[in-house]
């Protein structure tokens, strides 16, 4: 526990902006397993949906970072055929605030909503990596990038299967700087 949130929190703030969906460093698996790690928007919505799902608990643990790779797959595989643009970008910042303030504050959420917020986030996400990418090499990089996606998804469980060590307070402090974080993406796409 001592060793997993300051490196979280690390790589948190060493990953670069929103602006990770400019193109991807290279085609292929490993070019989208990368992607995840060097995107703040990424890393951040990933890290929490874990957190968030552990928080609720239950089947939601699985269920909800399950529905997000399904979705941002579904969406990325579409996304191949339209243009960026930034309005996905606003969409990318603003879930990046929306997972912050999931965590920040104590809210109990439906579970239709619940998967309605995670769907939303993923179909942005997916529609922005997929615009990106060309449909001959595409598929392996949403590959990598799922199997990326699935393990920031589990280092945010495994910090939230911790929770009797994480006080509410530290969730809370952490989905403030996430929410920060966000309106900063939210400020630079403007």
């Amino acid at each position: 526990m001592k060793i997993t949130i300051p490196t979280g929190l690390a790589l948190a703030f060493v990953s670069s902006s929103v602006y990770a969906h400019t193109g991807h460093a290279g085609q292929g698996f490993l070019a989208g397993f990368a992607h995840p790690f060097s995107g703040a928007d990424h890393l951040l919505v990933m890290l929490c949906l874990g957190l968030w799902g552990g928080k609720i608990g239950g089947a939601a643990r699985w269920q909800l970072p399950l529905t997000f790779m399904f979705i941002m797959a579904i969406s990325a595989a579409s996304g191949m055929a339209l243009l960026s643009s930034s309005v996905l970008e606003n969409g990318i910042a603003s879930s990046v605030i929306a997972m912050g303030l999931l965590l920040a504050i104590r809210l109990h959420v439906h579970r239709a909503i619940q998967f309605g917020l995670v769907g939303i986030f993923a179909a942005l996400h997916g529609l922005a990596h997929g615009a990106e990418l060309d449909v001959a090499s595409g598929m392996s990089v949403i590959s990598g990038m799922l199997l990326a996606t699935g393990m920031l998804h589990a280092a945010g469980l495994l910090l939230s299967s911790q929770s009797l060590k994480i006080s509410r307070q530290c969730y809370a402090l952490l989905g403030w700087l996430v929410v920060m974080a966000g309106g900063g993406m939210l400020l630079a796409t403007t």
